[in-house]
C-alpha cells in the first residue's frame, strides 16, 4: 500500500485543503519559511515535554511522548542545518496566529483527562495540517534536496498525527473523542480559511 493510500485511511480528513497559492509564495520565501519550520518543530516538542511533565503518573503516555520529543527536535536540527547550508539566517519566532486561535479553541476545565483530549486533538490537528503542507512542499518545490526532505518529514508528521489520536482514544472514551475531534476538524477548517496566504509560515 503507498503511503498516500495508507494514510488517506489513517488521516489526513482536513476539512479544506490548503490554497494551492500557498506553496507558490513559500518557495519564493525559504529562508522565511524555513525559519518558522524550525520554530514549529521546537514548539511540537516542547508541547510534548509539557504533556509528559503534568501527566506524569500516565506511563504509555509518558512512554510514546518520549521518543516524539527526540524526534521532533530532531527535525528542528535537520531544518537549522537546511538553513545553515543555503546561507540563510535563521530569524526571529513570530507570532502563530493558527495556533493561537486553534489554543483558543481549547476547551476550559472539565476532568484531567478532559484536558488531556483536548490537548492530544490539538497537536494531533497541528500534525495533520503539518503533514498536509509537507506534502505540497515535497510535491512542488523545485529543489530536490527539499522535496526529499519534506517527504521525509511528512511521513513523519503522518505517524504523530496517529499517535495523538490512538492516545485520546486510550484515555477517554472513543466515541467523545470521535465526536470532539470531527468539532475541532469544523473548527479547523474556518481558520484556514479565513487566514491569509502567507509564504512565511508553515501554518
Amino acid at each position: 500500500m503507498s503511503w498516500e493510500e495508507s494514510t488517506r485511511q489513517k488521516m489526513l480528513n482536513l476539512k479544506l485543503p490548503t490554497d494551492p497559492r500557498w506553496v507558490g509564495i513559500a518557495e519564493m520565501n525559504l529562508q522565511d519559511v524555513l525559519t518558522d519550520h524550525a520554530y514549529c518543530e521546537q514548539k511540537a516538542a516542547s508541547s510534548c515535554i509539557s504533556l509528559i511533565l503534568r501527566f506524569n503518573d500516565l506511563d504509555e503516555l509518558v512512554d510514546t511522548l518520549t521518543p516524539i520529543v527526540a524526534e521532533e527536535w530532531g527535525h528542528f536540527e535537520r531544518v537549522l542545518e537546511q538553513i545553515r547550508s543555503r546561507g540563510l539566517k535563521f530569524g526571529f519566532p513570530r507570532k502563530d496566529e493558527y495556533v493561537v486561535q486553534l489554543t483558543d479553541f481549547v476547551k476550559k476545565g472539565g476532568s484531567r483527562i478532559q484536558q488531556l483530549t483536548e490537548q492530544l486533538l490539538m497537536n494531533a490537528l497541528i500534525e495533520a495540517r503539518s503533514c498536509e503542507r509537507f506534502k505540497l512542499l515535497s510535491s512542488n518545490l523545485t529543489d530536490p534536496e527539499l522535496k526529499k526532505f519534506y517527504y521525509e518529514l511528512m511521513v513523519s508528521e503522518a505517524g504523530h498525527y496517529v499517535t495523538f489520536i490512538e492516545l485520546a482514544r486510550k484515555y477517554d472514551a472513543p466515541e467523545k473523542v470521535n465526536k470532539r475531534w470531527n468539532e475541532w476538524l469544523a473548527f479547523e477548517a474556518d481558520v484556514i480559511k479565513n487566514l491569509e496566504v502567507r509564504g512565511d509560515r508553515i501554518h
